[in-house]
């Protein structure tokens, strides 16, 4: 079990996800209404990165997203898909890709499906939404409810085989996975 620091909240994360096990297959719909799923993404690719992000909102995500469209071209030149995951709602996926210019799928979590397959979903705490509305956050309106369910933003890497090859899951919000790193394990 990994205590996980989320603004003022403690959250115990089970990360159910580890290198060399099979990924699990997720399936999604993502911003242009197109299905995806796992499988598929392995037939055309090499290998399937997935992040996940908490929202439009987080500086930190938006800054994550805008380096992997910019790699976009070193990525896809070693044979990888990118997918987003994310709770936020549809409206709130314009914004994102407004703010990143994000051209590779988001699919929208929205019972977080994909996000509990791999472990990475959690409940905000009272102290964490009082210290988010402080800083005029509404995750309720971003996400479309009020389950106040986020990802610790984390980044997968899924071999051609189906096989986790690479995991970046750090306890801070503020500690991502750089293009130079996930290039180095594709």
């Amino acid at each position: 079990m990994l205590v996980v620091c989320f603004g003022s909240a403690i959250a115990q994360v089970q990360i159910v996800s580890k290198v060399g096990e099979k990924a699990p297959l997720f399936s999604g719909v993502d911003n242009n209404g197109k299905k995806l799923n796992l499988k598929s993404l392995l037939k055309d690719h090499s290998s399937v990165i997935v992040l996940f992000y908490r929202g439009q909102w987080c500086p930190v995500c938006m800054k994550e997203l805008k380096a992997m469209q910019d790699s976009l071209p070193m990525l896809t030149a070693k044979g990888a898909a990118v997918v987003a995951v994310t709770p936020e709602s549809d409206l709130a996926i314009g914004a994102t890709i407004s703010k990143t210019n994000a051209t590779f799928p988001i699919v929208h979590d929205k019972e977080y499906k994909i996000m509990k397959m791999f472990g990475v979903n959690i409940v905000v705490d009272q102290a964490t939404l009082d210290l988010m509305h402080k800083y005029r956050v509404d995750m309720d309106a971003n996400n479309g409810n009020n389950d106040h369910v986020l990802p610790i933003p984390a980044t997968f890497i899924i071999g051609k085989n189906g096989k986790i090859t690479y995991i970046h899951f750090d306890q801070s919000y503020k500690n991502r996975a750089s293009v130079s790193q996930i290039l180095a394990a594709l």
